[in-house]
C-alpha cells in the first residue's frame, strides 16, 4: 500500500471521521463503521485532506483535466481543498466548480458555483463517499448540461465496498452506468488490514471483537 494511503487511514481515525460502532445508515443499514467527511473543520485538517484527495486524483487521473466538480454541500471544501493543494504538489491550475442547489436567480445568476463549464473541458467529480450512488444521479445531468464536456471519473474518500442498488459495489455500478471510472482513496479492505490488531497512535483501533463485526456486515452487504 503506497505510503500517502497509509497515512490517509490514520489521518481519517485521528480527525474522527471514520468512526467505529454501531450506526444507521441513511439506506437504512446498521453498519459497524462510518465516515463522515463533514467532521473535517480546522485549517490544518483541510490542507492535509487536499493533499490525500490531489494525490489520489493524480494516481487514477493525471494532470490532463480541467475542472474538479465538486457536487453541493461536501464536494464544495473538497473541491476547493484539493485544487489548491494539486496547484501546490503539481504546479498545475484546476478549477473548482460545484452546484448550488437550488439555482439563483440575481446578480451572479444559474446553478453553478466556481468556474463555468464550458465545451471541451475534462472534469473529475469529487465526493466525500458513495453507498448507493444517488448523489452521481443529481450530479451527472448537472455537468452534460453545460456543453460537449468529458467526465473522466470520480474520486472518493473510502470505497466501502458494498453492494449498491444491486449486488454489485455502488462504484462499480457508476462506473458500469456511467461509461467513467470511479475510485477511492482507499478502500474498507485497505483500512482493515492496516489497521486490524495494529497500533494506531497508541491504541488498536479494530481488534478481533470489531473485526468480527465487520465480517458479519460484509456477509450480508459486502461484494466479493
Amino acid at each position: 500500500m503506497e505510503q500517502y494511503k497509509q497515512e490517509f487511514i490514520e489521518f481519517m481515525v485521528d480527525s474522527k471521521v471514520l468512526k467505529f460502532g454501531d450506526f444507521t445508515l441513511k439506506s437504512g443499514r446498521k453498519s459497524p463503521f462510518f465516515m463522515n467527511a463533514g467532521s473535517y473543520v480546522t485549517g490544518a485538517q483541510l490542507k492535509k485532506l487536499g493533499e490525500y484527495y490531489a494525490k489520489a486524483i493524480h494516481d487514477n487521473f493525471g494532470d490532463d483535466f480541467d475542472v474538479l466538480f465538486g457536487p453541493a454541500y461536501k464536494g464544495i471544501p473538497l473541491s476547493v481543498a484539493t485544487t489548491i493543494a494539486f496547484h501546490d504538489l503539481y504546479g498545475k491550475e484546476i478549477k473548482y466548480c460545484s452546484n448550488r442547489k437550488e439555482a439563483k436567480d440575481h446578480g451572479d445568476t444559474g446553478i453553478l458555483l466556481g468556474s463555468p463549464i464550458k465545451d471541451g473541458d475534462r472534469v473529475v467529480i469529487i465526493e466525500d463517499v458513495t453507498t448507493s450512488g444517488k448523489s452521481i444521479e443529481e450530479t451527472f445531468p448537472i455537468i452534460k448540461a453545460q456543453g460537449d464536456v468529458e467526465i473522466l471519473g470520480l474520486m472518493v474518500s473510502l470505497n466501502r465496498m458494498e453492494k449498491g442498488k444491486g449486488d454489485k459495489s455502488a462504484l462499480d455500478e457508476i462506473q458500469e452506468k456511467y461509461g467513467f471510472k470511479a475510485s477511492a482513496i482507499v478502500s474498507m479492505a485497505e483500512v482493515i488490514d492496516h489497521l486490524y490488531n495494529k497500533e494506531c497512535n497508541g491504541k488498536i483501533v479494530i481488534d478481533d471483537t470489531l473485526k468480527a463485526a465487520i465480517d458479519t456486515y460484509y456477509d450480508v452487504y459486502g461484494v466479493r
